[in-house]
């Protein structure tokens, strides 16, 4: 089978001993004679899954004590409701930084149930640089914001300091670098980019922050319950849990975080070497704001384009083409990228050059 050098911006790749074990697990999970996908999430088996994926996740990040992590459904759309209906007081704001698609669908929930100060937009440049030097006001209940944004290619490199709780969407990088959970109040993140396959959400909540809101907030929809019922107030994503804790034992084993932070230095670090000496590519994105996982750039003459499309496919690439409203390429390195598949993609880029 032809090697596929994978750069596709999510559902992720993943590394092959993970899904070796998740595929084995699917015909005989356990010893049990029964599958994965099959057997009860109140079973002695899952439920140990689900007690070593929460720990992994305290390990992996440093987590500490005072902190709840749970393992949801329903994405991180879902945790852009969530966040409001937890932390929004009745009569009072959120302030978020609008940093792209992802950050601006947050900021539509959070209006939905009370004030909302945009404080910082990069929407002027369509997105292409993170915000910095703004105001979060006094009074605010939280400050929201995007760690990293898949479709422009821009990350945060520092995270603001607040007076007020700090809640984060890292559903593109968490993993990919070494974070101080005790900064936040909330980390959410889609397990499909860096942790595991799409279904599971996981949660790092502050238990202090617990029915700040005041609100009467849907069960569904609120931190306590599910930390009151380690992950299972309702039946949860058992698959996508499991792979996603299979894909913690291999970062533990590779290096933790520290580890999975150096690889994604050196792919982007590799990769944005040629963008910017190779007079036929332009990056996107403010450099000093470049992401480490989604590195977007265009041709300077289009009329190689057809030729270059033909080349990285031949290559074996997958998953390059831009997203449609920023056009161009993306290339998605996330932790389970060899970098062996950037040294090709760069290799096309020469090539290209002549």
């Amino acid at each position: 089978m032809a090697k596929v050098h994978n750069f596709s911006a999510g559902p992720c790749i993943l590394p092959q001993e993970v899904f070796q074990e998740a595929a084995a697990a699917v015909i005989n999970f356990d010893n049990l004679n029964l599958s994965i996908l099959e057997i009860s999430h109140r079973s002695a088996s899952f439920v140990s899954v689900m007690d070593e994926a929460r720990q992994l996740v305290k390990d992996l990040l440093g987590v500490p004590e005072g902190y709840s992590v749970l393992f949801l459904q329903g994405g991180a759309s879902t945790g852009f409701l969530m966040a409001p209906y937890n932390l929004l007081t009745q009569n009072g704001k959120a302030a978020y930084v609008n940093t792209g698609t992802w950050a601006k669908k947050a900021v539509k929930e959070a209006k939905r149930l009370g004030n909302v100060d945009v404080v910082g937009s990069s929407e002027d440049k369509n997105y292409n640089y993170i915000p910095k030097g703004f105001e979060v006001p006094a009074d605010a209940d939280y400050l929201h914001i995007t760690s990293n944004n898949t479709i422009v290619g821009t990350q945060f490199k520092e995270f603001p300091t607040v007076n007020t709780s700090l809640v984060c969407d890292m559903s593109s990088d968490i993993f990919s670098r070494e974070v101080n959970v005790a900064d936040f109040d909330v980390i959410y993140a889609g397990a499909q980019k860096n942790l595991g396959p799409a279904g599971a959400t996981v949660y790092i909540v502050k238990d202090e922050v617990f029915n700040k809101s005041g609100r009467d907030i849907p069960e569904m929809l609120n931190y306590a319950t599910h930390a009151s019922k380690d992950s299972m107030f309702n039946t949860p994503p058992v698959y996508s849990t499991y792979v996603s804790m299979l894909n913690m034992r291999y970062m533990m084993k590779n290096g933790g975080v520290a580890g999975m932070q150096k690889k994604a230095e050196e792919r982007a670090g590799l990769l944005y070497d040629e963008i910017d000496n190779n007079p036929l590519f332009e990056g996107t994105a403010a450099k000093e704001d470049r992401s480490n996982m989604n590195a977007t750039f265009v041709l300077t003459d289009e009329s190689v384009k057809d030729k270059f499309d033909a080349m990285w496919n031949a290559a074996g690439i997958s998953g390059l083409k831009g997203h449609r409203s920023v056009g161009g390429y993306r290339a998605s390195m996330y932790n389970a990228l060899p970098i062996e598949s950037v040294q090709v993609l760069v290799d096309v880029m020469k090539k290209l050059k002549g």
